[in-house]
């Protein structure tokens, strides 16, 4: 089936995560970058002049676009992928959806709420289900769609297969998190090189959070938070993409470590998911080797979209351990953000350009 392109909107488009939305959407073969939203400060000027690109080559015509206040009323384009600052993201993306838009974000502003899916489609599509009760009690036509924290993303992947098969009571986690999740320019090179910092701000509660929302159940108009227990710790290290989690995991029944890397390596996801274009590879792949994964070999794995998980073990305290690793900001940000626009086109929740 050919599909005619959906326009679409970056929002947030200078910034790490701005840039990689960029990056991913080039080519792609149901969307076209047509507008470009910043700053007020930056609104006006062409991309390419305000922008200070990161990776590759910039395409020309995208270095064209002129930039765009963030005001609905100045933007075409029905679908609007934010990667702005959650620090001015809440109101902006409530008013692009109250103008009819569907807002994919990467903020921390709306995902919690009630009636906004927090989703990664592998794992839980049905939630997009919320739209519907969202749309009802906010009286608009838009919707907001969030992606959840990149580190509980890659969380999620691991223990998604692992909550359907068994049920998960308990889990610790300590997480080792790139610089590139502190967008850029990000860290100073004399804080990080050679260094662990032991805090990230709002990163452990995101964490504890958000995966059981993600993980739990959609129940009528909402979701019931999945009752296992979190405890996260989370530290940024000196490595440039990936996210690495490891955890140790409580489950229901107590299953030996083979029924664990079972569950994990036949799990493919959601069916929702299949054909898509950006569900092209597997979405989590189970390591053999015991130094694997690690960030420098294996973030690219799958276009960044493959989950890797390794060291799947026996645990002393709680009953498995193992370490999970993934592309923070392309599955845990801009490619976890066009996947759920590909879902909502595919199932015709955002109609048809």
């Amino acid at each position: 089936m050919t599909r005619t392109k959906q326009k679409v909107a970056i929002l947030g488009a200078t910034g790490a995560v701005g840039q990689t939305f960029i990056r991913l959407l080039a080519g792609h073969p149901w969307f076209e970058i047509a507008e470009l939203v910043a700053s007020e400060r930056s609104a006006g000027q062409r991309y390419r002049d305000v922008v200070k690109w990161q990776d590759g080559e910039l395409a020309p015509e995208v270095g064209e676009l002129t930039l765009l206040p963030a005001e609905a009323g100045t933007v075409r384009s029905r679908i609007a992928f934010s990667a702005m600052d959650s620090s001015v993201a809440g109101p902006i993306e409530e008013q692009f959806a109250k103008a009819g838009k569907t807002v994919l974000t990467n903020a921390k502003n709306h995902r919690m709420d009630p009636d906004v899916p927090l989703v990664i489609p592998e794992i839980n599509a049905d939630h997009m289900a919320l739209i519907a009760t969202q749309r009802a009690a906010r009286d608009w036509q838009g919707a907001i769609v969030a992606n959840a924290n990149c580190s509980a993303t890659v969380a999620a992947m691991a223990l998604a297969p692992l909550q359907e098969r068994f049920g998960i009571n308990t889990i610790f986690l300590s997480t080792m998190q790139a610089i590139s999740g502190a967008g850029y320019p990000g860290l100073p090179s004399s804080d990080i090189l050679g260094n662990v910092i032991p805090f990230i701000a709002d990163e452990e509660e995101k964490i504890e959070i958000e995966l059981r929302k993600i993980l739990g159940r959609l129940d009528g108009g909402a979701v019931a938070d999945a009752a296992f227990t979190v405890s996260a710790h989370t530290n940024r290290v000196a490595v440039e993409h990936g996210h690495t989690v490891c955890m140790s995991i409580g489950l229901d029944g107590s299953p030996d470590v083979k029924a664990v890397r079972s569950a994990l390596d036949e799990w493919t996801g959601s069916r929702a998911v299949r054909g898509l274009p950006g569900a092209k590879h597997r979405p989590l792949v189970v390591r053999n080797e015991p130094d694997r994964p690690q960030p420098r070999r294996d973030v690219g794995s799958g276009d960044g979209m493959t989950v890797q998980v390794g060291r799947v073990r026996a645990d002393a305290v709680l009953d498995v351990r193992l370490v999970v690793m993934g592309h923070n900001t392309v599955r845990g940000a801009a490619g976890g953000s066009i996947l759920n626009a590909e879902l909502l086109l595919s199932t015709g929740a955002i109609p048809s350009a």
